[in-house]
């Protein structure tokens, strides 16, 4: 994109801030150029934010079903996925999935549940308990 043509049509998602873009200035070299966002990246980050709340409320019914454990709510209301809670706990991906039953997370150690706490910024009283 040329730097002429950076988009600035302003995007509330952006909460009024700028982000910094690449565009080719005259001289054909790429510089970062700030820019006040698109109405259409605007209208994707809102579908994308509104899908991971319907995920969230999602679990929040499947763990009052009793069918998920609390886990499985909080990955989904900090827009985590298995892979990435995995990453951040330091712990494989079965372990975690295994974890989202709630059988399984009742048993664990106070240890692990502050691996899980803590990745998700909550304390482990919080992480055993809905909102």
């Amino acid at each position: 994109m040329d730097l002429d043509a950076v988009p600035q049509e302003g995007n509330r998602t952006h909460a009024g801030l700028r982000k910094a873009v690449y565009a080719r200035d005259a001289q054909g070299r790429m510089v970062v150029a700030p820019s006040a966002g698109w109405e259409v990246e605007e209208i994707v980050t809102t579908q994308a934010v509104d899908a991971m709340a319907a995920e969230a409320d999602a679990a929040r019914l499947r763990v009052q079903q009793g069918t998920a454990s609390t886990l499985e709510y909080w990955m989904s209301a900090r827009r985590m996925d298995v892979a990435l809670l995995a990453q951040s706990t330091g712990l494989w991906q079965w372990r975690v999935r295994r974890h989202l039953q709630p059988a399984c997370f009742a048993k664990l150690s106070p240890a692990l549940l502050e691996r899980y706490a803590q990745a998700l910024g909550l304390n482990p009283e919080q992480l055993q308990r809905l909102p």
